[in-house]
């Protein structure tokens, strides 16, 4: 093999579709466990991107989950659309989180619910508005993506799922370099956010919960 082609071999990787990349990270695990920082490490220079849109994939599935579930899952948006925003590189995690272990019987599971709804995704971009930088699409989806995670925090009924969703496909238009579909992702999360302020008033206005259940 050329020098020629052994150089684009890495470059062949990286430009997997996110679903393949994630599904590539499990199946070459040996290990029972995985770390967070692992995973972070896993994920060579694909950094902010897939990051946040694993930690909204939990959020976007749509399944029962018990009070607090996604607070839990805001606490990673806060951390790294802050860093985005401030125009860091690369991600940092701190030392706890990244000690934090996942089963890969877990890891296999969550790879295998989010692959074909990531494909569908996927399967709909393609480079667009690429005048517009990776560096500057970062910092304007930090933004964006404090705004929806502060929704997202709140423990309350139908204002999760629409900002997890929007994180997610920004995300992924960032990965992708489809600069229409983080506009796409901007408009759903800020359509949860309205929601989510609709919400509150009907609630300071003495409105039960089980009214939304």
């Amino acid at each position: 093999m050329s020098e020629k082609e052994q150089g684009r071999l890495p470059m062949a990787i990286n430009e997997r579709p996110t679903s393949d990349f994630l599904a590539i990270i499990v199946v070459e695990n040996q290990n029972t466990a995985m770390t967070v920082g692992e995973i972070k490490n896993a994920l060579h220079e694909r950094g902010f991107g897939i990051l946040m849109a694993i930690a909204s994939i939990p959020i976007c599935l749509p399944v029962p989950v018990p009070p607090g579930y996604t607070t839990v899952f805001s606490i990673p948006l806060f951390i790294f659309s802050t860093q985005m925003v401030l125009g860091m590189r690369a991600p940092w995690l701190p030392a706890w989180i990244e000690k934090k272990s996942i089963p890969r019987s877990v890891l296999e599971k969550i790879v295998a619910a989010i692959t074909p709804w990531l494909k569908k995704l996927e399967n709909r971009m393609h480079p667009r508005m690429t005048y517009i930088t990776v560096h500057t699409w970062e910092r304007i989806i930090g933004i964006f993506s404090f705004v929806f995670a502060l929704s997202i925090s709140l423990p309350l009924p139908l204002t999760n799922f629409p900002p997890g969703c929007g994180i997610l496909i920004m995300s992924l238009g960032l990965l992708n370099r489809d600069g229409f579909m983080i506009l796409i992702g901007m408009l759903i999360g800020t359509i949860g956010i309205g929601i989510t302020m609709i919400v509150l008033v009907m609630i300071w206005m003495g409105m039960s919960f089980s009214l939304f259940y």
